[in-house]
């Protein structure tokens, strides 16, 4: 299921920020990039938020916020993005209604895919690519600023 020219679908979520996310919220402000992925701790999530959260100035730059979406607590997120120092806002999608909306919920395991979606500030999205493997990590914040750059 592709997701790619069509509008982003809407959601509320807690976060790591104190208050509820909602994806809406940001249409007509910012560009979004959503990065689902697995598990809070996990080997390749610990590398691949913080290195989102490192690019956050050139995703600023570029117009955009970017979001991590998983399925752990808001408390799992804080005490995760404090352990390494990921300064995004990671929103808990704790019984996996947005991973399903998005077409990347693995249910039988009770996690989401990686996954990075990029949508404009009209709220259509712009680029998708889902993960063979979870513990692929392909799609590096340079590519998805390079998309950003074609917006």
């Amino acid at each position: 299921m592709s997701l790619l020219g069509q509008p982003a679908p809407d959601f509320t979520l807690p976060s790591t920020l104190g208050e509820p996310v909602t994806l809406s919220s940001y249409r007509g402000q910012q560009h979004v990039v959503l990065v689902f992925y697995p598990l809070d701790f996990s080997p390749v999530c610990s590398m691949q938020l913080p290195e989102y959260s490192g690019r956050q100035d050139d995703f600023a730059e570029a117009g955009a916020v970017v979001l991590g979406v998983n399925r752990d607590s808001v408390y799992t997120h804080k005490a995760w993005a404090a352990e390494y120092g990921i300064e995004v806002p990671l929103l808990a999608d704790m019984n996996l209604n947005v991973a399903r909306q998005y077409g990347v919920a693995i249910d039988e395991r009770g996690i989401s895919g990686r996954a990075v979606f990029l949508i404009d500030k009209g709220g259509v999205v712009r680029f998708e690519y889902v993960e063979a493997q979870t513990s692929d990590y392909t799609v590096r914040p340079e590519l998805v600023l390079a998309k950003l750059a074609e917006l």
